[in-house]
């Protein structure tokens, strides 16, 4: 889990990203958050600030191993600007005012600053998951779907803590898809499939002949349930994130077998289909890895390793966005595949941008070479 305290930026735009709940732009639709941390004293030296401050908001805490030194609590009388500018000097902020106030406060903060670290700076406390806050929401069963069972007292962003209730009410309501006709319940910290572009194009793409089909990164199991509904009879669905293989166990419903696996599952598929993160960047959690591909780990991986689980008339269809063709031609050829063909969806979400492209790719492997043909 993403550690509260270390406040990350990765962990706010994670939020943005899997859950849709705040408005960071980013390609795709990518989730959030990190763990909210019990309080732990610390014997480290207290930081003076020089700001009037209750007692309690300066006693340093460990939050998740790392020591906030300059904890200060602030409520409704605090502005965006004062607030911006204790964030800046060092400073960690309580919230103790009124919840709904705390809100317009993040997005006043979200006005003056893109920096998600700056964003994640405003904590709110809760108690066995109990937010003792005026106009405070039950956030109990959305606290207990992200991190477990309560423990105490625990400061959390408010950032991610929008995060999480936003994923329970995912979860709790599903998300239509009309390639399935029906709902996919996300998990928290689950690749959410609000935009649905990748599934129609795995809807629509012509099957080639299919008794066995691996789903590599299932997330929630959406594009498992697309290719179980085109009629294919096995198919295996697989995850190294253990919330995922909970998430498409509960979705599928028996109806495909999943495994906690590192990409390849045994034996050989005739369709192989993998959906990476688009996102070249680091990971520094395993809620990262539902968004960022680090130095193109599981896309190389799922390349270079595709061969030796097909059959021998058999294709592997990679969904990728973002990443240039020219780049990824030359992924093709270091791999020793050809391309098949090449399917593009347009994304009609009003957020996208004019150059946002989803393809399907499909492979095969080369019979002679590592040429590969331009689609």
């Amino acid at each position: 889990m993403v550690s509260t305290a270390n406040l990350k930026p990765s962990s706010g735009i994670l939020s943005a990203i899997l859950f849709g709940f705040h408005r960071l732009e980013l390609p795709g639709d990518l989730a959030p958050a990190c763990s909210g941390s019990p309080l732990v004293p610390s014997s480290a030296p207290r930081r003076r600030s020089g700001l009037r401050v209750s007692r309690a908001a300066l006693r340093p805490f460990h939050l998740a191993g790392t020591t906030l030194l300059n904890l200060i609590t602030v409520d409704d009388t605090t502005s965006a600007d004062r607030a911006l500018r204790l964030i800046r000097q060092g400073s960690t902020l309580r919230w103790e005012g009124d919840f709904h106030n705390a809100r317009q406060l993040l997005a006043a903060l979200g006005r003056r600053t893109r920096h998600v670290q700056h964003l994640n700076a405003l904590l709110i406390t809760t108690n066995d998951y109990a937010i003792r806050l005026r106009r405070a929401p039950d956030v109990a069963a959305a606290c207990r779907e992200a991190y477990g069972p309560p423990n105490g007292e625990r400061l959390i962003p408010l950032r991610e803590l929008l995060g999480v209730i936003g994923a329970h009410q995912h979860r709790k309501r599903g998300i239509y898809l009309a390639a399935l006709n029906a709902r996919i319940h996300p998990h928290y910290g689950v690749f959410a499939p609000t935009r649905s572009e990748y599934v129609d194009l795995v809807a629509a793409e012509p099957l080639p002949p299919t008794e066995v089909a691996f789903d590599l990164g299932t997330g929630t199991g959406v594009l498992a349930a697309v290719l179980l509904r085109r009629g294919i009879t096995k198919v295996v669905a697989t995850d190294n994130n253990p919330r995922a293989v909970a998430c498409a166990r509960e979705n599928l419903r028996g109806r495909a077998e999943v495994i906690e696996a590192d990409l390849f599952p045994p034996g050989r598929a005739d369709l192989v289909v993998c959906n990476p993160p688009w996102v070249p960047g680091r990971v520094n959690t395993m809620l990262d890895t539902a968004v960022y591909d680090e130095d193109s780990r599981m896309l190389r991986g799922f390349l270079r390793g595709v061969g030796d689980h097909l059959t021998p008339d058999g294709e592997a269809w990679l969904v990728m966005g973002i990443r240039p063709q020219e780049e990824m031609l030359a992924e093709f050829r270091a791999a020793g595949l050809r391309v098949l063909g090449r399917t593009g969806a347009v994304p009609t979400h009003r957020r996208a941008r004019s150059d946002e492209t989803t393809y399907l790719w499909r492979l095969r492997p080369s019979d002679a070479n590592p040429f590969v043909e331009k689609a």
